[in-house]
């Protein structure tokens, strides 16, 4: 397929700057993927569409303050340094972001804080035109420094939502059974869901399957060639427990619903299937792409958000749901006026 078949027109105004007052009231699509149906409802009503038995695959990574603002050594010019992922824990070595860029050579150093509370790193690095090695210069115990270097950081909610980061983000870009830090962009299909939704799905005998898929920032990266399976998808780290392996494979032996709660779930799980079209057990890398036509394996439902024009995940769903009517759908969302994006709204597709 052609990149351009996955552009539609996505007004400023509909993209949502902050989220709803309560987790589980932002309004729900439902999407039939058989024949187009569409049904609009909130999204605590999603206790409705599953029973005893049936399983939600939930990704529990947790996002950790990556964006921070230091100073260049012997000027006042103020840098951003995206915090990628950390490369060497004994050596306090980060895979960064710097921006702007054309300034910052190996050797430089750069400064956060003030001289009460001061951190220093060195680039050690170029890795891309953006990308640098830091080393950060500390003196004291990992988790002293871990507490340090997160304190100067704020919580990395995406550019397109039009503001700076602001303290409801601590809580709000996070989902709230969120336990293994390593993200910097949050599985946003899991911020609707409320404490109390999720007691009530566990009352009514639904089974939450966890596994870790650490979202990185190649989750905004564009496609930039109009042939989409010249594209290629960044890596990501994902753990798949053989817990989790085991109660997908009994609901889907006991034919009940299994549902992918968000993109980052479902690549996950189809990034690990057995030959017989099981889930396996997994720790290490992904760069699976998937856009249609694709067959899956693993879910029969899932629920996400309306994603940008244009990109992988707007992609992946389309091959979930049908690409006709989910493009139906997004015209339908737009119309009725749902909110898109990270803080958005949601669609269950089943």
């Amino acid at each position: 397929m052609k990149l351009s078949q996955f552009r539609y027109k996505l007004p400023k105004e509909k993209i949502a700057a902050y989220p709803v007052e309560n987790r589980d009231e932002s309004k729900l699509m439902v999407l039939h993927k058989e024949d187009g149906k569409i049904e609009h409802r909130m999204f605590k009503d999603v206790l409705e569409y599953f029973d005893e038995g049936d399983v939600m695959i939930m990704n529990n990574t947790k996002v950790f303050p990556a964006r921070m603002y230091g100073n260049k050594e012997k000027t006042d010019a103020r840098i951003e340094v995206f915090l990628l992922r950390e490369l060497n824990r004994e050596s306090l070595l980060w895979d960064v972001l710097v921006d702007p860029a054309r300034k910052i050579r190996i050797g430089n150093k750069l400064y956060f804080g003030d001289d009460d509370n001061e951190l220093v790193a060195e680039v050690i690095d170029n890795t891309t035109s953006r990308g640098r090695t830091l080393r950060f210069l500390f003196d004291g115990t990992y988790d002293e420094f871990r507490e340090k270097l997160f304190s100067f950081g704020e919580m990395p909610i995406p550019r397109y939502i039009g503001r700076e980061a602001e303290d409801l983000d601590n809580e709000r870009y996070q989902t709230i059974y969120s336990t293994e830090e390593g993200a910097v962009a949050a599985p946003t299909a899991g911020l609707h869901f409320s404490r109390e939704l999720l007691k009530r799905l566990e009352i009514k005998g639904v089974d939450f399957a966890n596994l870790t898929l650490h979202v990185g920032l190649g989750t905004f990266r564009p496609v930039e060639v109009e042939d989409i399976t010249k594209h290629k998808m960044d890596s990501e780290q994902i753990l798949i427990p053989g817990q989790a392996a085991e109660m997908v494979s009994k609901a889907k032996d006991s034919k009940k619903r299994v549902c992918a709660i968000g993109t980052t779930s479902m690549r996950a799980i189809e990034s690990s299937v057995s030959t017989d079209g099981r889930l396996k057990p997994y720790e290490g890398w992904t760069n699976k792409f998937i856009f249609p036509p694709y067959e899956f394996s693993i879910a029969d439902s899932m629920i996400t958000n309306f994603h940008m024009p244009e990109s992988t995940l707007l992609m992946m769903v389309t091959a979930f749901g049908g690409y006709d009517h989910v493009m139906k759908a997004y015209k339908e969302a737009l119309k009725n006026d749902y909110r898109f994006l990270s803080y958005g709204d949601a669609m269950l597709i089943i």
